[in-house]
């Protein structure tokens, strides 16, 4: 029987099939942004939580008693039972079910990654290849892949930061060995959507793939039974918000058995001794589960699907690719007197290869870069929520700048720890971030119109001259 808690859970009505009302749902949901007049365009960096989302919760913890999972009383089982019930929601969101599939949950998509890289069995056979547009987390799975002998590849990105004849790329690391392939459905950089279906390309060479998910299930639906990764990884809070400290790795049983675990921990041992020496880790994703899992949070997992779910991932991919090409036609045409672009934008004209991310950097009316730095910092003080930087990806900023790798690796031994993204493009004398503007659920046409205002005013010389003071 559930926990009472459980009858807090009462799922929103389900959305007309044939329309759905994005102004009431802001309204209902998200009220707080106009009610503060802020404007948040940063889906990518994290989706906003709905109050639905806060008012289940409460009512669950409040008439609810959850205990340790690790443990054998009514409280501890009562958490027991939302975890697995929230296994089995991550599964049905993602078109997979339990006979195929595990979800490990993690405090993050990086701490999903990481538990890949340090149980994947790398070796002289066994290489990496990364995309070179990965987010720093992924990268990261080099170190593990290096210190076990194996050798690390890289598919480069092209003009428009796509990957450049991947598939060759591939035939071409198959002749030396397999191994592990990694990259993202949708670059955290750009909003470039990579092809899904270097999936079964690379599994078809004897590649395991790890999908990073994470810019890309917040607003597309995902079938891992079409898309037949070994390893996804995600965080929820890209998805819906709250809870912000939980993520997944998902994994195909087969696949699975193929990860060697290099440590245990309390929790994924059905045994452990110190006289005797030996430990034995228990089976599926609970050997995976490093410490207690967050059984609280997790609870509070199913009222972020329910308001996806009233939604539908279809709507939500619909409404997203609208606004995002709002945004791209009405960034693109902005203009100085003279007829020179305001704006640069980096990655693919063409709209079907993007997701809701755009990055861009803005120039005023001399041809000179605004630092994105101090274009973020006074949109902050307009009240709209923009991202500036490298987003924690670095081969996708390279590509869209021009990098050229033999000055990058002076100046970044140059400057060793007096870095700065400042200095470095002092260095190389090209760009060192990026504006990232990315749309999501509670987002409308007026929030786009707020940003291409100010960065109208903003590229003016005399603007400029204000901010820069």
């Amino acid at each position: 029987m559930l926990s009472p808690a459980l009858d807090c859970y009462s799922p929103l009505p389900a959305a007309s099939p044939d329309a759905f009302d994005f102004a009431a749902l802001r309204r209902r949901e998200f009220a707080r942004l106009d009610a503060q007049g802020h404007c948040y365009l940063d889906y990518t960096g994290s989706a906003l939580y709905g109050i639905s989302q806060l008012q289940t919760h409460l009512c669950l913890l409040e008439s609810g008693l959850f205990g340790n999972p690790h443990s054998e009383s009514k409280p501890s089982q009562a958490s027991t039972r939302v975890i697995e019930q929230a296994r089995e929601a991550v599964l049905r969101f993602l078109d997979v079910d339990a006979s195929t599939h595990v979800v490990c949950f993690t405090a993050n998509s990086s701490a999903a990654v990481k538990l890949v890289a340090e149980s994947y069995p790398f070796d002289s056979g066994r290489h990496l290849l990364l995309s070179a547009d990965n987010h720093n987390s992924v990268n990261g799975i080099r170190e593990y892949a290096r210190a076990a002998g194996s050798t690390v590849r890289t598919l480069p990105l092209d003009a428009s930061l796509e990957l450049h004849e991947p598939e060759q790329v591939l035939r071409d690391a198959a002749t030396s060995g397999t191994g592990l392939l990694a990259f993202p459905a949708q670059s955290n950089f750009s909003g470039v959507r990579h092809p899904l279906t270097l999936v079964r390309q690379a599994q078809a060479l004897g590649f395991d793939v790890l999908l990073d998910c994470a810019a890309f299930a917040s607003s597309h639906p995902l079938s891992l039974r079409e898309c037949p990764t070994d390893f996804a990884v995600l965080s929820f809070y890209k998805l819906f918000g709250y809870p912000t400290g939980i993520g997944a790795l998902v994994m195909r049983r087969e696949s699975m058995r193929r990860l060697r675990r290099p440590w245990f921990a309390g929790g994924t041992v059905r045994y452990a001794s110190v006289l005797a020496d030996t430990h034995r880790l228990h089976e599926g994703a609970t050997g995976f589960e490093d410490g207690t899992p967050d059984f609280l949070g997790i609870a509070a997992l199913a009222s972020g699907f329910d308001l996806l779910n009233q939604v539908g991932m279809a709507r939500l991919q619909q409404h997203v690719a609208a606004l995002t090409a709002e945004l791209f036609a009405r960034l693109g045409s902005l203009r100085h007197a003279d007829g020179a672009p305001m704006i640069r934008l980096y990655g693919p004209a063409r709209l079907c290869a993007r997701g809701g991310t755009l990055a861009f950097n803005v120039f005023d009316s001399r041809g000179q870069l605004l630092p994105c730095a101090q274009v973020e910092s006074a949109a902050d003080a307009a009240g709209i929520s923009v991202r500036a930087g490298c987003f924690c990806n670095p081969g996708a900023s390279e590509a869209a700048f021009g990098a050229e790798p033999g000055r990058l690796i002076h100046c970044l031994r140059e400057l060793d720890d007096a870095f700065t993204a400042s200095r470095l493009s002092a260095c190389t004398g090209t760009e060192a971030g990026a504006v990232r503007a990315s749309v999501g659920l509670a987002n409308n046409s007026a929030d786009l119109g707020k940003l291409v205002e100010f960065l109208s005013v903003l590229g003016t010389a005399g603007k400029r001259q204000t901010i820069l003071a």
